[in-house]
């Protein structure tokens, strides 16, 4: 047998997976869902070999629930977003509906789906490029989801102060403290603002309404001090792009 779940907030969007599933017995629906941290829950309690996952959901979204799952199984999207998960969809999803669609159109997502067996679940590269490829809908850039333990934490990007380079994560500071999140520092420099955000440093991106003053610090660096009293270090280059960002 075939293990899916169904995570979509619309109780209907829901049913109507389940009955055209009818026709693939071999297809069970281990759980329904009705948001993102749900449908988290309930991947790491089942590991289901496939996922109906509808995109735009309250709590959190289909892409941000994808990012916190560590072991990740195929995905069939069913949604109706916008033109940046659609590129998204046709380049690294198993395959993607758009709602409202027919039971035939449903059936060639499933064949498509079964004919990947054994490979079911995509790789960690297509996983990857799924995600950041629809990093690019301005949907994903107004904050940060990270898990820590069993729990989801959404930041605002707002109350960001700075992000610092740690192994393959980056930690994220905000005034309540650091979070881990499975991000390269390239990936948050191409999708965070540029005119609120500089990173000003290989291993450090900070937000520009957090920086109190600017000093001199050995040759050619600086040290930039927050308001919260960390001083982030600014190499040559960096400081180059903060003073065109600050308009000095």
């Amino acid at each position: 047998m075939i293990r899916a779940l169904l995570i979509d907030d619309e109780p209907l969007a829901r049913m109507v997976v389940r009955e055209y599933l009818m026709a693939f017995p071999q297809i069970e629906v281990l759980q329904e869902c009705g948001d993102g941290f749900e449908g988290l829950k309930a991947i790491q309690q089942h590991q289901p070999d496939l996922i109906f996952l509808d995109v735009q959901m309250p709590k959190i979204n289909g892409f941000e629930m994808l990012e916190l799952v560590d072991e990740q199984p195929a995905v069939i999207f069913t949604t109706a977003f916008d033109e940046y998960a659609i590129k998204a969809f046709e380049a690294h999803a198993t395959d993607y509906l758009l709602k409202p669609f027919s039971k035939e159109r449903f059936n060639k997502a499933i064949d498509k789906f079964l004919a990947q067996a054994p490979a079911i679940a995509g790789t960690p590269k297509q996983q990857d490029n799924l995600l950041e490829t629809a990093s690019a809908s301005p949907a994903q850039h107004e904050r940060i989801v990270v898990k820590t333990g069993t729990k989801v934490k959404i930041i605002p990007v707002v109350d960001v102060q700075y992000l610092q380079a740690d192994d393959d994560y980056v930690s994220v500071f905000t005034q309540e403290g650091s979070y881990l999140k499975n991000k390269t520092m390239s990936f948050f420099e191409q999708t965070l603002d540029p005119r609120q955000f500089v990173r000003v440093h290989r291993s450090y991106i900070v937000a520009v309404q957090e920086i109190t003053r600017i000093d001199p610090y050995e040759k050619d660096s600086h040290l930039a001090i927050l308001k919260s009293g960390a001083k982030v270090p600014v190499s040559k280059t960096g400081y180059v792009k903060l003073k065109q960002v600050l308009g000095i």
